[in-house]
């Protein structure tokens, strides 16, 4: 496949950090709006488009484009946009899932598996990293964006991407036993 368009993109493979900001002046604004019609919310479509930036930053190297830039990235922000939307609605689903069980398990005191499974992730979150731990409680516990995080802990949002990561990973690790005990809960609910 020929590539059509390199234009900026070889020159953020030359490490060219101006070259990388006027991509971004040039696009930002259209990208921004575009993200906003999908998630409705300003600041997400920021941190999305943002993100978006940052993979092409870091990746610019390997990446080929077939098509022009400009439609990668409107691409890009499509696909990371409803990645977001598809997590967002794994997230409620689940709250829903623990609420419910947690009123069950308190109204009829049979659930000790779920306390259990519930002990076991509170242990797993105090053997995570500080710095770690406090990321993940942000934006799990307390519905804060990575850009929202950065800011308060005053780290890049690429540190924060990463936190996230390692705790995800770590705790996937450390919970991975008790997911047929998650399966049971959804199943009986």
């Amino acid at each position: 496949m020929e590539i059509r368009h390199l234009g900026p993109l070889k020159q953020l493979n030359q490490t060219s950090d101006q070259a990388f900001e006027q991509l971004f002046k040039t696009h930002f604004k259209g990208l921004h709006a575009y993200a906003c019609t999908i998630l409705r919310d300003s600041d997400l479509a920021e941190e999305i488009v943002q993100i978006v930036f940052v993979k092409l930053y870091e990746r610019a190297e390997r990446i080929s484009i077939e098509t022009s830039l400009e439609a990668y990235l409107y691409r890009s922000v499509y696909h990371e946009s409803l990645n977001h939307r598809k997590h967002q609605r794994v997230r409620s689903e689940y709250q829903r899932f623990a609420l419910h069980h947690m009123n069950k398990s308190s109204s009829s005191g049979e659930n000790s598996g779920y306390r259990e499974l519930e002990a076991r992730l509170h242990q797993a979150l105090t053997e995570l990293p500080q710095q770690c731990r406090t990321i993940f409680q942000l934006s799990r516990f307390e519905g804060l964006k990575y850009q929202e995080i950065a800011h308060r802990l005053g780290l890049s949002v690429k540190t924060v991407e990463n936190q996230m990561g390692k705790a995800l990973r770590v705790l996937r690790l450390k919970l991975i036993p008790y997911l047929s005990l998650m399966i049971l809960f959804l199943l009986n609910s």
